[in-house]
């Protein structure tokens, strides 16, 4: 049988068919000639997920979206059927979130639980959530920027009046001479404590000499025989109270005279007598003295 040249321009184009339909599900990650596990998934909204989207368990790529379709007869559900790999099990109570990144690229993750005894069976469907991400996050904080931004529009204007008062101007004018002020006692300081420095060895030199004159005047008073000396005052503190206990009594010619009041008063009335003799001897000298050159005595 002859091969016509229109046979093998259709069998090229059959061929350019077959390997483009298998290059464009190898691209979306669908693998033909592999068999894995089908189940599904139903989601409110699913944000963009289509056919080929990656499915990831715990951060690693385990399978693939298969086809998405929309229930028209369960409240408007959106079923998504997806495949992975044969040695993956579900675990009942699992469930699955779609994540979208910053990029607009969507993925679903696969949230597994904790059951090692009881798995989902291939075709069961399990419950979807959706994770918007940080894209979600800054959604949910429109509001609370829209409450605040009233705020903020106060404290500009609030801060824009602050600023155009003049007192702001002058204020600061008396920070920076107060700045400049701190700048010269600072400078002052400086060269006072240089001068310090310099007196120090000097004001040291003296303080030595003082602790000198201190350890001698120690060593002087640790050299006094204090024994002695106490004894010395025992002894003439003694001897004080021996002349007081003397005069205090009635014998002896001092104590006579401190404690005799007619000794007193006798000594007291010759005392008197002399005075008044000598007042009148001084008056009438010569009633005593008798003095002559002719021996004439006069009365």
């Amino acid at each position: 049988m002859k091969i016509t040249k229109e046979i093998k321009i259709a069998l090229v184009a059959i061929v350019s068919i077959v390997l483009l339909f298998f290059g464009m599900n190898f691209l979306k990650g669908m693998t033909l000639f592999s068999s894995g596990n089908s189940y599904y998934i139903t989601f409110k909204d699913i944000s963009g997920l289509s056919s080929s989207s990656p499915i990831f368990a715990n951060g690693y790529r385990v399978g693939v979206v298969k086809d998405v379709s929309f229930d028209y007869e369960n409240n408007g559900d959106v079923v998504v059927e997806f495949m992975v790999d044969d040695d993956l099990q579900i675990p009942r109570g699992s469930t699955a979130e779609i994540v979208s990144d910053l990029m607009g690229n969507v993925k679903m993750n696969l949230l597994l639980a904790d059951n090692p005894r009881d798995f989902v069976a291939m075709g069961d469907t399990i419950m979807g959530v959706i994770n918007s991400g940080m894209l979600g996050k800054a959604k949910d904080m429109i509001p609370v920027i829209e409450k605040m931004l009233p705020k903020l529009d106060s404290i500009l204007v609030n801060i824009n009046m602050l600023l155009s008062d003049p007192n702001i101007g002058r204020t600061l004018g008396n920070v920076q001479k107060t700045t400049e002020n701190l700048t010269v006692t600072t400078q002052q300081l400086n060269a006072l404590m240089a001068n310090v420095n310099k007196d120090v060895p000097g004001l040291m030199g003296k303080a030595s000499g003082l602790l000198d004159n201190a350890n001698n005047l120690t060593a002087n008073l640790a050299a006094v025989d204090v024994a002695s000396t106490v004894a010395k005052v025992d002894q003439t503190l003694a001897n004080v109270q021996q002349l007081t206990s003397k005069l205090n009594n009635n014998k002896g010619t001092l104590g006579l005279l401190m404690n005799d009041e007619t000794l007193y008063n006798n000594l007291t009335n010759t005392v008197l007598s002399a005075d008044s003799l000598l007042n009148n001897l001084r008056e009438h000298p010569k009633r005593y003295v008798h003095f002559s050159l002719f021996g004439k005595k006069d009365k």
